[in-house]
């Protein structure tokens, strides 16, 4: 799910903020950082972007219908509740 060059990128950036002292041990941080960058993103619940504009697109379409189930469902208890003016004229 992730680039991998993005997880290297970052790695390397973060071991090049390293004091100079740690020059030595620059590679071994590197992998390091790598590890855990790659650990850490491996457990967050992502989703790729197109994934989430189908979704997006799929609940914009189920609120229309919901929208227009209220309305028919709005419409009919009104109905339901009008005074049946015809019947008891009849009587």
């Amino acid at each position: 799910m992730f680039d991998p060059k993005a997880i290297d990128d970052i790695a390397r950036k973060l071991a090049d903020t390293l004091p100079s002292g740690f020059s030595s041990l620059k590679d071994e941080m590197e992998r390091n950082f790598h590890t855990i960058l790659q650990t850490a993103l491996s457990k967050l619940d992502l989703v790729t972007r197109e994934e989430f504009e189908v979704q997006k697109g799929v609940l914009a379409k189920t609120r229309e219908k919901l929208e227009a189930m209220e309305k028919i469902v709005a419409e009919m208890e009104e109905k339901m509740l009008q005074p049946q003016d015809a019947d008891t004229s009849n009587q």
